[in-house]
C-alpha cells in the first residue's frame, strides 16, 4: 500500500446561479459556490488565506485575496473535510473561478492547496 502523501489537500467545488439576486438587464449576475475542502494529507494542516481569479466571459480579471474563508481559519486533521458557501457576482452570464488556499501544516510547512477552474453560468447558457 503506498505512504500517504504529508501534505495533500482536495479541493472541490459546486456553483450555481443567484436569480433572484441578480439583475440581469443591468449585467449584475449573481453565483453561489459551495467549496469541501478534504485532508487526504498525513499531517493537520490550517486554511489561512485564499487566493481567487475570476474571470467573465469578456476577459475581465477580478482577484480576490484574504485571511481564511467566511471569517474562519479551518484547521484539518488528516480525513477532515470542511465545507462552506460563498458567493461571486459577474457583469457576464458565464465564468470562472479558480484559485490556491494557502495552508499551514502542524509542522510549519507551508503549501498551497490548489481549487481546481469551475465554471459560473447561468442555467440554458451553456450546454
Amino acid at each position: 500500500m503506498a505512504e500517504r502523501k504529508r501534505y495533500d489537500i482536495k479541493v472541490s467545488a459546486n456553483a450555481f446561479y443567484l436569480p433572484e439576486q441578480s439583475d440581469e438587464e443591468n449585467d449584475q449576475f449573481v453565483f453561489a459556490y459551495t467549496i469541501k475542502i478534504t485532508n487526504n494529507g498525513a499531517v493537520t494542516a490550517k486554511l489561512v488565506s485564499r487566493h481567487w481569479i475570476i474571470t467573465d466571459s469578456d476577459g475581465k480579471v477580478q482577484e480576490v485575496r484574504g485571511m481564511g474563508v467566511v471569517g474562519a481559519q479551518p484547521e484539518l486533521k488528516p480525513g477532515e473535510s470542511f465545507e462552506y458557501t460563498s458567493g461571486s457576482s459577474l457583469e457576464t452570464d458565464v465564468g470562472t473561478m479558480r484559485g490556491a488556499y494557502q495552508m499551514l501544516a502542524e509542522d510549519g510547512t507551508r503549501f498551497d492547496a490548489i481549487v481546481p477552474e469551475f465554471t459560473l453560468s447561468v442555467p440554458r447558457v451553456l450546454h
